[in-house]
């Protein structure tokens, strides 16, 4: 036993002095904090100074909590020091959107560009006759379109006509014989465009060929959006044009082919390809306005090509 004991606690010279370094060195590191305070100083703390830096900070730390801009206690006084700043007011009272300035729409909290828009949609001689209308504004959201229908009120269009009393006496006049007839556009044959001013055999085909194309007109400006119909041409001719007649051939997009659609002139391939795609992954369309979901079909799209499109 005893010669156990020896064997396993003997050690060469190697580890005997290893030992013995180990053992001086947690001597000293337990040692060393005693033999410090020997060497360091004490300073003495000036207490005013102290107090003064402190009364320092605490003032910078409260002027930053209350400074606009800077940092903030919470979430509510960010809201509470700038919602009066952000927050823009909607006026709402009755107009008339023929006669609205810039200013009037930027009350009604209409964008400044869009208000821009519209000043240039009157400047060029275009009008509101009626509420409707408004969605027909690029820019104009249907959400803000539809929030300020209730409130337009349109004048009607008045007409100067002179008194009796201050006209003076005439014979009556009859109708030439070569006099031009009206025109109703979505009726009328090739026959009947050719007595109009300016209006030869070439051009009065288009003129058919294009309604086919779209299925009729909606508005007797598309007869200006014939291929080479000069612009001086058609104001000649515009005197002349009714449109009494307003059956419009439909497509129905939840049924039409890809080339069905784009044989319209108002639609394109990718436009049709995009309206199908979105029919075959989400069924058949309920409404013709889901087609604003699209991301192609833009607004002034929607308002030419949807009198021409059907869910039915």
């Amino acid at each position: 036993m005893w010669k156990l004991l020896t064997t396993y606690f003997s050690f060469t010279k190697k580890e005997r002095r290893g030992i013995i370094f180990v053992t001086i060195a947690v001597i000293l590191v337990a040692l060393a904090p005693q033999f410090f305070y020997l060497f360091v100083k004490d300073e003495a703390v000036n207490a005013n100074q102290f107090s003064m830096e402190i009364a320092a900070l605490e003032a910078k730390v409260s002027q930053r909590k209350n400074y606009p801009g800077k940092s903030y206690d919470n979430q509510n006084t960010f809201r509470r020091l700038y919602a009066s700043e952000t927050a823009v007011a909607k006026e709402r009272f009755y107009f008339d959107p023929n006669t609205a300035s810039e200013n009037d729409w930027l009350r009604l909290g209409i964008k400044k560009k869009t208000a821009q828009t519209i000043q240039k949609y009157l400047a060029k001689g275009g009008r509101f006759y009626k509420p409707a209308d408004l969605q027909k504004i690029y820019g104009m959201s249907e959400k803000d379109a539809q929030e300020l229908m209730p409130y337009i009120s349109i004048a009607a269009i008045k007409k100067d006509y002179p008194s009796l009393q201050d006209k003076p006496a005439q014979s009556p006049t009859y109708p030439k014989k070569n006099s031009i007839l009206p025109v109703d556009i979505n009726i009328a044959d090739t026959t009947a465009f050719i007595a109009l001013p300016g209006i030869g055999s070439k051009l009065s085909k288009r003129i058919v060929g294009f309604r086919e194309k779209l299925g009729g007109f909606y508005a007797i400006d598309q007869i200006s959006e014939t291929y080479n119909l000069p612009d001086s041409t058609f104001q000649k001719i515009k005197p002349y044009l009714v449109l009494n007649s307003k059956a419009i051939k439909k497509i129905n997009i939840n049924s039409a082919t890809l080339d069905q659609m784009k044989a319209h002139p108002y639609i394109n391939y990718s436009i049709a390809n995009s309206i199908i795609t979105y029919r075959q992954q989400h069924g058949n369309y309920t409404d013709i306005l889901e087609l604003k979901k699209l991301m192609l079909v833009s607004d002034e799209f929607y308002s030419r090509a949807s009198p021409y499109l059907s869910v039915e």
